[in-house]
Order: C-alpha cells, then structure tokens, then sequence
C-alpha cells in the first residue's frame, strides 16, 4: 500500500505554516496523488497517516493553487480509519457534532474538544511513563502486578479529578458566553443571567 520512499527527519505535530522551517510540504495534485518536496517522491494517505503517528509537522498544498488543504487530507484520514475497522465516534455523535456547524457555540465547542482530547492525551502519557519497567516481563510477579494496579487507583482518581474539573471549567466559560450573547440579542428580558461560580 504505501509506496517506497526515502527516510524523514522526525518533526512535531501535524500540520503548520510552510513558510516557517522544518514544516514538511506536501502537494496534492488534480490527480489526486501527494508528492512529497522533501523527498520528492509520490505518497500515499498510509505514509501521511504515519506522519502523523511520528508527530511530523507537515502541510498539505494544492499544487496549482497553493491553498492549505491539510485538514482535508486529515479528515480523509478519519474516514479511512472509521470506515476500515473499529470506529471512534457513533452515528449520534456525528450528528451532534453536525449540529454545531453554523451555530453560535461552533468555535466554543472546537475549542472544548480539543482541549479536552489534550487533557485526554496528557493522562495517557503519564500512565504510560508510571508503567514502564512495572510491566517488564522479567521482573513481573503477582506481588508486583497486584503493587502496581493498587498504586495506580489513587493515580486515575487525581488525574479523573483534574480531567474533570479542566472540563467544568471550559463548560461554564461557555454558558457564560450563552448567556453574554443572549442578553445582547434579548437585552431586558429575565432568565439570560451569566451562570454563578
């Protein structure tokens, strides 16, 4: 599936401004085919997938025009992955998210995902540095096992508990945006008071 191509020096994060050095360009051509400037070789969604799992920091041009296509390559990516196996996100919850667009709370709730999926991320990383060298086969045994599953409760209350309240926070910065733009639209009329901490 994925075509041969040359080794890529390892960046970070996905997507950026090609002008700024060490972004990797991609250019998509009316054919539909990626070629990629740094290793000036064609590619395949597959290697932009793995772009992406090795944090590259990588844009997507369209040849002719210049223009910045690379949260549509991404989203070709999403498809392939939720059509391919198992998916991620329900048909309900596609169709909440649907439900934003054009709506008032659109960049409130992008910005809460994301926010949230980075808080998401960061616990996952941290579980993962407590747990290397406690799985080591070589020196797993049942005292141990039954050591590292008791210590990790504590661990994921704290870090559920600052998951938590991280989302509280966006949640209520945005009913008080609601209730700002509400009492804008509908100046004196009851019930559009900001929310009380």
């Amino acid at each position: 599936m994925a075509q041969t191509r040359r080794a890529a020096k390892p960046e970070a994060g996905p997507s950026g401004d090609a002008d700024l050095p060490g972004v990797r360009v991609l250019k998509k051509y009316p054919n539909r085919r990626l070629y990629d400037t740094q290793t000036s070789s064609y590619i395949t969604l597959a290697d932009v997938k793995q772009m992406v799992l090795t944090a590259q920091t990588f844009v997507v041009r369209d040849a002719k025009t210049a223009e910045d296509l690379t949260r549509s390559i991404l989203l070709q990516i999403i498809l392939e992955e939720e059509t391919g196996g198992v998916p991620m996100f329900s048909s309900q919850m596609l169709a909440q998210i649907i439900r934003f667009y054009g709506h008032a709370m659109q960049g409130m709730m992008g910005s809460y995902l994301e926010k949230n999926l980075q808080t998401f991320t960061d616990i996952q990383t941290r579980l993962a540095e407590q747990s290397v060298g406690a799985l080591d086969p070589k020196v797993l045994s049942p005292e141990l096992w039954t050591q590292f599953l008791n210590g990790q409760a504590p661990v994921m209350q704290g870090l559920m508990g600052t998951y938590l309240e991280q989302s509280k926070n966006v949640f209520l910065q945005m009913q008080e945006q609601m209730s700002k733009q509400a009492e804008a639209l509908f100046p004196g009329m009851p019930g559009f008071r900001p929310p009380k901490r």
